[in-house]
């Protein structure tokens, strides 16, 4: 029997075990430049629905009798709002994620970000969907809604100049 017991080949030392292991490594490596980029597609994604999310948040509120006023406040609102968030929390999380990018001896084209982000970003999207259909009809929950958006969105692209610093 070739092998030992547990039904394992060994192969000389350097000698790939599978050609389409070895393809895949090749044709999933890539650069840390690359990895940024893509990093920063996510990020970008995410500010452009974020605001269109937001202004029709903002657009219904202001159909459901909420004075311009008030919608002009809230904008205001999510804009400092999104400003705080940048400058204490998003920036770093991003810069975070960029030393981990360049860290990597091997980049492989999915570690843009680690799977606990895929995670929680799909969590907040299932929630960012449940909370729009519960504030339906309720234009405080509309305009809570769209202040907490546009301050995420805003908050994205403020922090996004860590993806363009050298």
């Amino acid at each position: 029997m070739v092998g030992s017991q547990q039904g394992l080949v060994r192969w000389p030392t350097g000698f790939p075990k599978s050609i389409l292991q070895t393809s895949v490594n090749i044709m999933l490596n890539t650069s840390s430049l690359t990895l940024k980029r893509l990093a920063a597609l996510v990020w970008y994604i995410g500010v452009v629905v974020l605001l269109i999310k937001s202004t029709g948040l903002f657009l219904e509120a202001g159909r459901s009798g909420v004075g311009q006023l008030w919608v002009m406040l809230a904008i205001l609102s999510g804009l400092l709002i999104g400003w705080i968030k940048a400058k204490y929390l998003f920036i770093k999380v991003c810069n975070r994620n960029l030393k981990r990018i360049n860290a990597l001896k091997q980049p492989m084209l999915w570690q843009f970000y680690r799977l606990r982000f895929f995670v929680f970003l799909g969590l907040m999207v299932s929630l960012g969907a449940y909370l729009s259909r519960l504030a339906q009809g309720d234009p405080l929950m509309l305009i809570a809604l769209a202040v907490v958006e546009l301050s995420i969105a805003t908050a994205l692209f403020v922090s996004s100049r860590c993806f363009w610093r050298g």
